[in-house]
């Protein structure tokens, strides 16, 4: 189970904290509700929200609706009752009972929650049991060798291998970082679905796209076309304090409805040049911040970046007496790589606090497990922040988020948290993603929670990261139950495509 744990965000003028007000405000109904829902009372506090819902000023008002939505997202994150879960675990072990998945729950190795008295799992188990529970695991694999998550995992892993390895020898002919260039075709399609509540002919519904970021080693961006074809391009991010540009890169997209019990549907296709980064590091070589650096990467950010005196401590024993910017990440790197085990996330907008929960469930996917890597960096004196998008590799292609650090002289570095030290004795490729990227990147995001352009005012699905897109209706958020998306990926080696 995940804790109900909520840290008040930052003062007003503070960057974006990337989470719902049902997480970071102090009205005292919230709070209330927040507790009751820790508590598995989500009725009640659903009751509580709703009589109260206009008895406040605009702020107050505002968390008590996102709580409540907040609550909807939780019950659907959790909403599978045992007998669900039964069917679905048959389909990979008919002889599987619910004596098996209780002494697996009571285990800690099936992820649920208590709603209002009753039980619910996760809505992605058996994902999360298959890789957590030995038991199932055992069982799966004695009756289909090689189908457990792990199994199918390390199949894929000398693709990946074979990728680095090629990236080391390049660089080590190459004049500069940047090697390896893989030109990128890229189709992204949403479909709404016909027949959402309120919807009418007339009303406008509106679409904001992930879009590339022009970003070092990311180049040549270049959109092709849209449907509909009118649209806003967001400027690419300029890295400057604060950032300029769109942090979060989107095309903006709207069209009216013509008949509400057909879907709608909004497309983008483009292309980019990613290449892999691979700088040589030498701990050696590493230098102290200039005193004029920015220290808004050095600087807390709750809910998700929090300081809290755990993770503090545990800071300072990884780091110890630790100057060397570079040794200090490694160390850091190394300590969560053994620490943290990657799993099948809830949603984001449902965690109350990226850092917080994989520090004290010791689980977490790529987002939960970057952010946790920068708050460890940020406490230990190296500048650390947040980037995401997909990850693109022919082989096997998602959504993905890692994260940069700053180390002079070589400026902001690539870092993936959840890639892990990978498989080898050769220590430029166990250690590759301690300060390099491989070649099959979509950079979307150099932050998180920032404002889209043209603004979005309702909560977003996601209101840290942004991969799949965004969503609304005559101003009313559509969560992701309520469309669907597409993604693409053609590739051709070179530097242009052309």
């Amino acid at each position: 189970m995940t804790a109900m744990v909520a840290i008040v965000g930052a003062e007003a003028g503070a960057a974006p904290t990337g989470a719902s007000l049902a997480w970071t405000s102090a009205d005292p109904i919230v709070v209330r509700a927040r507790g009751w829902v820790g508590d598995g009372r989500f009725a009640d506090a659903e009751a509580l929200l709703k009589a109260e819902a206009q008895a406040a000023d605009s702020e107050a008002a505002r968390a008590r609706r996102e709580m409540l939505e907040i609550i909807r997202r939780i019950r659907r994150e959790y909403s599978l009752t045992p007998e669900d879960l039964l069917a679905r675990v048959k389909r990979s072990l008919p002889d599987v009972t619910l004596d098996d998945l209780t002494r697996w729950r009571e285990a800690g190795q099936v992820r649920f929650r208590m709603i209002d008295g009753q039980l619910r799992y996760f809505r992605r188990e058996p994902s999360h049991m298959f890789r957590f529970c030995p038991e199932a695991i055992e069982r799966l694999e004695a009756r289909s060798p090689g189908s457990s998550p792990a199994a199918r995992s390390k199949k894929v892993q000398g693709n990946l291998i074979a990728h680095l390895e090629q990236i080391v020898a390049a660089a080590g002919k190459a004049d500069g970082p940047e090697v390896l260039p893989i030109r990128h075709r890229v189709t992204f399609k949403l479909t709404v679905s016909p027949n959402r509540p309120g919807a009418k002919a007339g009303s406008l519904v509106r679409c904001w796209l992930p879009f590339p970021q022009e970003y070092r080693q990311q180049k040549d961006v270049k959109l092709i076309r849209t449907s509909p074809a009118k649209h806003i391009l967001a400027p690419s991010a300029v890295d400057s304090s604060p950032m300029r540009g769109a942090p979060q890169r989107t095309v903006y997209l709207e069209q009216r409805i013509q008949d509400p019990a057909k879907p709608v549907v909004f497309e983008e296709e483009f292309e980019y040049t990613s290449y892999a980064y691979y700088p040589a590091l030498k701990a050696s070589d590493a230098r102290a911040l200039p005193a004029d650096f920015d220290r808004t990467y050095l600087a807390e950010r709750p809910p998700h970046i929090a300081f809290t005196p755990e993770i503090k401590a545990a800071v300072r024993e990884v780091v110890g007496a630790e100057q060397n910017p570079l040794e200090k990440v490694r160390k850091i790197y190394h300590y969560l790589d053994a620490k943290v085990q990657w799993c099948p996330e809830e949603e984001y907008p449902i965690i109350p606090s990226f850092c917080t929960k994989a520090f004290t469930t010791g689980q977490g996917d790529c987002g939960v497990q970057s952010i946790l890597f920068v708050t460890m960096c940020r406490l230990a004196g190296v500048p650390a922040r947040w980037q995401s998008g997909f990850e693109t590799k022919p082989w096997g292609w998602n959504m993905h988020d890692w994260s940069e650090v700053y180390i002079e002289p070589w400026g902001w570095l690539p870092v993936d948290m959840s890639y892990g030290l990978q498989p080898s004795e050769k220590p430029e490729i166990r250690e590759f993603y301690i300060g390099h990227q491989d070649s099959y990147r979509l950079i979307v995001n150099l932050d998180y929670g920032t404002p889209f352009i043209p603004a979005k005012e309702d909560l977003r699905s996601e209101p840290a990261d942004l991969q799949r897109g965004e969503v609304e209706i005559d101003g009313r958020n559509l969560y992701f139950d309520e469309w669907d998306y597409e993604i693409s990926f053609d590739w051709q080696p070179g530097e242009t495509g052309k």
